[in-house]
């Protein structure tokens, strides 16, 4: 019991002394602080952890507002590594001016307390107030420049999308409340994870938290303010796509059991999601600018992870997460060598595959994935591995790339490698959290491997037939985002206006004379 409200406390002292140090940069920014208070969040969270896996100390009674599960301890490890490697980062980048320093490092720490914060909530309301703290301190970071034309209007756009996601999140949780007389999310858990079916009102609060998942996770077709946010200085696009974007897929794997219970809400995030997944895996193919394309990344992979949480798979949504926040927040931080590499790619001359080469790819990849199915007696869904199969394909035959050139042999025996990475991972993910069974059954699997295979079909138009006259209006189409952003712009600008910042035209300055023969 002791144990327990102190490893509460401990958990409840991280987004603390985030919002304490947000105050001690009053007369010069304290990057050491905040690097110390990440230092110190990583250290608690791992070791609650570990302790709490390995079943070495029990944690459970303490302060009921605060969560000891795995997977938020976990989450909370990952936000407090990827926080240190960010202010260490934007400490070099955001080095020369005093006073852009201070307002910088108050707004970082104020959004890290309250990520942190929504994952050790247990308590419905107070994970509601975090989530709309992170939204507004957030938005402070995103107007950073708040000259720059293109990240006042993201913001904006950001601004209205929150607000819809904070709407949709409080009726949720508010008729959760109401049919389960808690606002504990531990209780809602246990209630419904007791349960066969699930009331009208707690189809309601599934749609309304899947709808909020979504947005939050800025699904098609509110995702323009994701592209147009990299104005904002680059460690605050790393820490977007690799610790704030992502807790629409962390809600999902917390509501699991109401999820589980609702089809409508599943094929909402099948539907949204899946074609997500797909059009913006493809349409980052269009695009030259390296932020850009993270950014297109990043709403591709967030629609898989909502799609894995509707099939049940909880686990593998768990170890995306993870993957994908690892990835983007170097990715981001590294984007200027990333500019390099792209350039060395594009310059260096390339082998197209073969017609052989796509079959034996193919035939390959498939007998590895069916192989181990067989062999380890994998359940359904197999969509997932649908996915799997075509990344191995595509890794066997595209292995005379352009920069380097790899035997069929090497190829076989690295996508094996891989395969059985991936595997062990999955498998080891279960500690933490556990897949579920779904209702959407065969049929939702189905759409998701049909999905996966049009991809396959797209990234081969797009990159190996690009030049066919029969395909410019859809590269066209493709590169413009079948122009969705554009319709929502102007729909929320005719709805909610906003004024922008005067955009600055040197060929309209009137120059006196005298001043140019100075």
């Amino acid at each position: 019991m002791t144990s327990a409200w102190i490893g509460s406390l401990l958990l409840l002292a991280i987004p603390g002394l985030f919002f304490i140090t947000a105050w001690a940069h009053e007369k010069r920014a304290n990057w050491n602080v905040t690097m110390g208070v990440a230092l110190i969040g990583l250290l608690i969270s791992s070791a609650s952890g570990f302790l709490a896996i390995a079943g070495i100390v029990e944690f459970g009674h303490g302060f009921s507002w605060v969560t000891h599960e795995p997977v938020s301890l976990v989450m909370l490890s990952l936000i407090s590594f990827i926080s240190y490697i960010n202010v260490r980062y934007s400490r070099s980048y955001m080095s020369g001016n005093r006073e852009e320093e201070k307002r910088y490092i108050r707004w970082l720490s104020i959004t890290l307390g309250f990520v942190t914060l929504v994952v050790v909530s247990n308590h419905m309301l107070m994970m509601l107030v975090a989530w709309i703290g992170i939204s507004v301190a957030l938005h402070q970071l995103l107007i950073f420049y708040p000259e720059r034309q293109r990240a006042v209007l993201a913001a904006h756009k950001k601004y209205i999308f929150a607000r819809i996601a904070e709407i949709c999140l409080f009726g949720g949780v508010l008729i959760l409340y109401v049919q389960h007389d808690s606002w504990l999310i531990s209780d809602v858990y246990r209630n419904l994870s007791q349960a066969d079916v699930l009331s009208n009102a707690d189809q309601i609060a599934a749609i309304l938290l899947a709808v909020a998942a979504l947005v939050k996770c800025a699904q098609l077709p509110l995702h323009g303010w994701l592209i147009q946010v990299v104005e904002a200085p680059t460690p605050v696009s790393a820490l977007l796509h690799a610790g704030i974007i992502n807790l629409g897929g962390f809600l999902m794997i917390v509501f699991a059991p109401l999820l589980v219970l609702s089809s409508a809400a599943q094929w909402l995030l099948l539907v949204i999601g899946g074609l997500t997944t797909v059009l913006a895996a493809l349409v980052m193919m269009t695009r030259a600018t390296v932020k850009v394309r993270l950014a297109w990344s990043t709403m591709s992979q967030m629609g898989l992870m909502l799609v894995e949480c509707a099939l049940g798979l909880f686990e593998l949504a768990l170890l995306h997460l993870i993957a994908h926040s690892c990835y983007k927040a170097y990715a981001f931080l590294n984007s200027g060598t990333e500019v390099e590499a792209t350039m060395k790619k594009r310059l260096a001359k390339s082998v197209a595959p073969t017609r052989a080469d796509w079959w034996l790819g193919g035939v390959l990849a498939s007998a590895l994935v069916i192989a181990l199915i067989v062999v380890a007696q994998l359940p359904a869904p197999y969509s997932p591995w649908v996915l799997l199969a075509i990344a191995l394909t595509l890794l066997i035959a595209e292995r005379r790339g352009r920069l380097s050139t790899a035997s069929v042999i090497s190829m076989l025996a690295l996508a094996a490698v891989l395969l059985a990475t991936y595997t062990l991972q999955k498998m080891g993910i279960h500690f933490i959290v556990e897949p579920q069974v779904t209702t959407v059954g065969m049929a939702g699997d189905i759409w998701m491997a049909v999905l996966f295979i049009a991809f396959l079909a797209g990234y081969i138009l797009l990159r190996y037939h690009r030049d066919n006259p029969a395909m410019v209006s859809v590269w066209r189409s493709f590169y413009a985002g079948f122009y969705l952003d554009e319709f929502v712009t102007r729909l929320n600008l005719r709805f909610y206006p906003t004024r922008l910042p005067v955009r600055f035209k040197p060929k309209h300055l009137k120059i006196p004379k005298e001043e140019l023969f100075k």
